[in-house]
């Protein structure tokens, strides 16, 4: 691979990461502890991650358990969860806080599709603003003499199979993911 290139295919694979980041955080009735990563807690006045101050498991399908590490923290870890915009309501009985994740309507999982679809149009035209930043690059490179047409040509192919790895990858990871959510 050619060095001019790789930049902007490691900007390509930040937007894929990106991405699975966020359809990690889409709830698809199941339990998911990673629903919780971006949850910060109050701890003895610094914001700590759930996980570093509550063991958090799945005991059942639809039912993720926290248990904190001090019992003192079940009001804050409660606090933070209804503050983020999970739409889930803590239970707790003294000693561990459970969330129920409901079934999913229907309506609620075509919804989540269109989300997700969403996501993915926003990922492929963050991909090909990479790819047209990186042309023009090359574009400059070849104009001020500094790399041959040949090269440019050579290179600009060289880019478009990467944002064509890349769009697949992201179509790919859209599918997969619009049908975990339409499983019953």
């Amino acid at each position: 691979m050619n060095e001019k290139v790789k930049p902007f295919e490691e900007k390509m694979k930040k937007t894929v990461v990106t991405l699975m980041e966020e359809y990690a955080s889409i709830r698809a009735g199941r339990a998911n502890p990673h629903l919780l990563d971006k949850i910060k807690v109050d701890y003895y006045g610094q914001p700590s991650p759930l996980q570093a101050v509550a063991n958090v498991s799945v005991p059942e399908a639809r039912v993720i358990q926290i248990q904190p590490w001090e019992s003192s923290l079940i009001k804050e870890i409660e606090k933070a969860i209804i503050a983020s915009d999970l739409g889930l309501n803590p239970g707790n009985d003294g000693k561990v806080i459970r969330l129920v994740f409901p079934e999913l309507t229907e309506d609620r999982r075509k919804e989540l599709v269109k989300d997700i679809k969403k996501k993915a149009e926003n990922a492929k035209v963050a991909v090909r603003n990479i790819r047209r930043d990186a042309n023009d690059v090359i574009k400059k490179l070849g104009k001020s003499n500094e790399i041959s047409e040949d090269a440019v040509t050579e290179i600009e192919d060289e880019i478009q199979k990467v944002t064509d790895k890349y769009i697949a990858e992201i179509d790919k990871l859209t599918d997969d993911k619009a049908k975990e959510i339409l499983t019953v």
